[in-house]
């Protein structure tokens, strides 16, 4: 397979190791050592703040406490800042039909969960380029993918569990294209753990040509979320079509999902929260707005009102008492005062207290009589206390022990001040519930 590029492709790190809080490394004291060392000091610096700029981050140069969150949570392996000295940034393959081959499997999964992982990875970039995958069971491929722990034969070892997830190569001979990952992590088909089909889609992008993206809402952000939708964004999709152009086959492009309708008996809900007396239900890249006041509901794209906030929305809650909603999706959190974003955010969910094996929250509702937060995640659900600004004790507790009837999920709930009632609703099931008695009604 041809690519754009007669150079040999390497791959570039740009790793940052955090020692512990209080520890001390002795230093050479030689003037050619201390001069290395101001230059070493020097390029440290600049890597950070490169970084701390692409995560949107406050631009310090130092290793605050938000930096080293970002560098702990799981992640690709590809360099967000990209510096390949060693061939072209719009390296792509010349032909459109790229073969791959599967070298081994995760014992995680069957093999053919894997097989539908890769396929439907390969897919979400078809769809929307004329790129067409073969795969290869034997021989050499465009796209060599395998499975390996620690160090796995090409001198860029994995961490263990969590960390580096996967890492994969720009187009090009040789290694070139090759997408490895990390048989440390465990490997699943669903929301736990790490689901395969969603790295593969991430690594893959960067086996085609593409770089990382600053923008949380993208497939190509380097930050690992689960997340239920459309799985390219606005971005993403410019990124690759800039590389291979639009998909002229249109019966075999998916669109995104269509503006849902309010009288669709089906429909159901991914987040509500309270602004300001408006009702906001969000679903897919939109949202409603209810108004007393208004005689319809107002649907807008969420983009078209909050261009930072992503494409998704997990939950949504109000702060009466501070003023801000706080919005979720995946493992980010994001606040707004009003229509406006409030600085210092997106923030990571674990700030809040819940343990990094929360990847995203379900549902989330503010009881003002209490000034509790529930966050529902799966069957649990946890308690925020705004006040003092930790979870409470005893937490997680069950959600069918503490609210039969209601399911093993839910997808959002409402608070009723003036009945003191929650609004839970999972699919097509609208449950009350009384705060204070926890008595339900269908």
């Amino acid at each position: 397979m041809d690519f754009d590029s007669d150079q040999r492709v390497e791959r570039t790190n740009c790793s940052f190791n955090a020692a512990s809080k209080g520890s001390t490394r002795s230093q050479p004291t030689n003037k050619a050592g201390l001069q290395g060392e101001g230059k070493a000091s020097d390029l440290m610096h600049q890597k950070i703040r490169e970084m701390q700029a692409f995560f949107r981050l406050e631009v310090t140069g130092k290793l605050d406490d938000n930096t080293l969150e970002v560098m702990e949570m799981a992640r690709c392996g590809v360099p967000d800042v990209a510096e390949y000295n060693h061939f072209p940034r719009d390296l792509k393959w010349k032909n459109t039909n790229v073969t791959f081959r599967i070298l081994n499997y995760t014992p995680d999964l069957k093999k053919a969960d894997v097989d539908k992982a890769v396929r439907n990875a390969f897919n979400v970039w078809s769809k929307v380029t004329p790129l067409r995958f073969k795969k290869l069971y034997e021989g050499n491929a465009d796209i060599m993918i395998s499975f390996g722990a620690k160090e796995h034969g090409d001198f860029n070892p994995f961490d263990g569990p969590e960390g580096l997830l996967a890492h994969a190569y720009p187009p090009g001979n040789g290694i070139g294209g090759d997408t490895h990952f990390d048989e440390d992590e465990t490997w699943t088909k669903d929301f736990h753990a790490f689901n395969l089909f969603l790295v593969a889609a991430h690594e893959f992008g960067h086996a085609l040509g593409m770089a990382h993206s600053s923008d949380p809402g993208s497939l190509m952000y380097p930050v690992y979320s689960y997340g239920k939708g459309y799985p390219l964004s606005e971005d993403d999709i410019k990124g690759i079509q800039s590389l291979y152009g639009e998909n002229t086959d249109h019966r075999k492009v998916k669109p995104k999902p269509d503006a849902p309708s309010k009288c669709d008996p089906e429909l159901s809900f991914d987040a509500i929260t309270e602004l300001r007396g408006e009702t906001i239900i969000f679903k897919d890249r939109f949202y409603w707005r209810l108004h007393p006041q208004m005689p319809e509901p107002e649907q807008t794209l969420i983009k078209n009102t909050w261009p930072e906030l992503p494409n998704q929305v997990d939950a949504a809650y109000e702060n009466p008492e501070k003023d801000i909603v706080i919005i979720f999706s995946g493992i980010r959190m994001w606040a707004l005062n009003g229509y406006n974003l409030v600085d210092g955010y997106p923030k990571y969910i674990h700030k809040l207290g819940l343990p990094k094996t929360v990847r995203k929250i379900d549902a989330a509702v503010n009881i003002r009589d209490t000034g509790k937060t529930l966050l529902f995640v799966d069957e649990e659900y946890w308690s925020y206390d705004e006040e003092k600004g930790t979870m409470d004790s005893g937490y997680p507790r069950s959600l069918e022990q503490d609210f039969p009837g209601i399911g093993d999920e839910v997808d959002a709930v409402a608070y009723h001040y003036g009945m003191c009632k929650l609004i839970m609703l999972h699919n097509f099931l609208i449950v009350s519930v009384n705060v204070f008695e926890q008595s339900m009604n269908a």
